[in-house]
């Protein structure tokens, strides 16, 4: 019996030691624009549930001690990891003054051209690159509204003459006065599709279809960047509470390993 508890007790500390890896990376990016904060997903796992009825050997005579025995430590439970939730609610919006970054004002993502495909960010501190064409930091491509199927390098938006470019608060380009393009601004219905791959953009997860919708009105800030949706004092009150909660686990551990040991070396043993 000590065996399995030890095991229920390991899976407890597994489970803090991801949460307090994911807690970790909320407060590294709690300055990184448009970064949306992760949390762990877990569910008690309980054997008897995951068995088949006729598996399950409940007594079917009046209670009695012996009449138990052929449970089997089917009560057992464990912490089942069931995966990581991403929070896409709304961060504040911190003024720029820069022409080409991009804030949106509510749900949607940009669509970004990357040598693995087309991404989704709300990251929109964007810049020009050496031939004159709208990317992000990274060197991806913003891609514009329009010409879906397309080379995505045909949907670069791309500076012409030395007029500067600008972003309105409807998403159009323009360069000086005139209008070359609109921002490609989508959004995705079920927002568990979506997997992080890294530089705060996303992509579909494999098992999920790749489905998004043009939105029709999108707002968007011009001069403003999404901060990040971390609450940090949230953050480092949840990283205490993990930490105790591992500590607890480890003590739990230790104290099955004593039981454990006491029943090898002691119980066993009898006088000659």
């Amino acid at each position: 019996m000590s065996i399995k508890g030890v095991y229920t007790a390991l899976s407890g500390a597994m489970a803090q030691n991801l949460q307090m890896d994911t807690i970790a990376n909320n407060i590294a990016n709690v300055n990184t624009p448009g970064f949306k904060k992760d949390s762990q997903v877990f569910n008690e796992y309980l054997t008897a549930n995951e068995k088949p009825p006729s598996v399950i050997q409940v007594p079917r005579i009046p209670a009695s001690i012996e009449s138990f025995y052929d449970l089997q430590g089917g009560d057992k439970s464990f912490v089942d990891a069931k995966g990581t939730f991403t929070d896409f609610s709304q961060g504040s919006l911190k003024h720029t003054g820069n022409q080409l970054d991009v804030a949106i004002d509510g749900k949607g993502f940009f669509e970004i051209a990357t040598p693995t495909g087309v991404k989704l960010t709300r990251t929109g501190n964007f810049t020009l690159d050496g031939n004159g064409r709208l990317v992000t930091k990274e060197g991806f491509f913003v891609l514009k509204a329009g010409g879906e199927g397309e080379d995505p390098e045909a949907r670069s938006i791309t500076l012409n003459g030395a007029l500067p470019l600008s972003i309105n608060d409807a998403g159009d380009v323009l360069q000086g006065t005139d209008v070359i393009a609109k921002l490609s601004l989508v959004d995705v219905e079920n927002k568990d599709s979506l997997q992080k791959v890294g530089n705060s953009m996303y992509t579909f997860k494999s098992n999920q279809p790749a489905e998004v919708v043009a939105l029709k009105n999108p707002s968007v800030k011009s001069g403003f960047l999404e901060s990040s949706n971390v609450n940090i004092v949230q953050e480092m009150t949840d990283m205490i509470k993990t930490q105790r909660i591992f500590e607890s686990t480890q003590k739990a551990i230790s104290a099955y390993d004593s039981i454990s040991d006491k029943l090898v070396n002691q119980v066993g043993k009898t006088n000659g």
